[in-house]
Parts: C-alpha cells; structure tokens; sequence
C-alpha cells in the first residue's frame, strides 16, 4: 500500500504552515531556529515528493544542497544564539543588539 503524493504535500504545507508562525509569533530564539529548520524540513519533503511523482532524481539531489544549507546554519546561528545567552541567559529575539562591539 503507497501513500499518494499530494498526501506528503499537504503534510508538507502543514509543516511549513507550523514552522512559519511559530517563526512570527516565539520570541524564543532556540524556538525560532527550531522553527526555520522545521521549514527547511518541509521544503525537503516537498522535493522528495516532487522527485518520486514526476520520475526524476533532481529533486532528491537537491534535498542534499538544501542540507548542506541547513548544516551550515546550525553551526553559525547555534554559534551566534549560545553567545547571545552567555551575555543575557533570559534573552530573546529582540535582544541581538548586544552582540555589538
């Protein structure tokens, strides 16, 4: 039994959907990195389904930039957040202004 394709894009849009308000409505910044990788998710989802409904592998080996992408973001915004919380542990989105010199 195989679960259509529009299934997995409507799981997709539903994941993009939850990632996109939490990115507007957290104040967290662990959530709102959460949030963006949720998105990034959904993105891949999304090219993976692409790739199985049409036939073609060029979906799926963009999947793999995309993660380069996310990788890369995990390491710089994982780095500017733990430096973030060192300064002020209760802090928020709102308190990036004192990562200035």
């Amino acid at each position: 039994m195989s679960v259509p394709g529009p299934w997995y894009l409507g799981l997709a849009a539903i994941l993009f959907t939850i990632g996109a308000s939490g990115l507007l409505i957290r104040r967290n910044v662990l959530v709102m990195f959460m949030c963006v990788e949720l998105m990034l998710n959904a993105v891949n989802l999304t090219f993976v389904t692409f790739a199985r409904m049409f036939g073609d592998i060029n979906g799926q080996a963009l999947v793999f930039f995309v993660l380069v992408v996310a990788a890369a973001e995990v390491v710089i915004g994982l780095g500017i957040i733990v430096s973030i919380f060192r300064r002020r542990p209760e802090a928020t989105a709102d308190d990036i202004h004192i990562l200035k010199g």
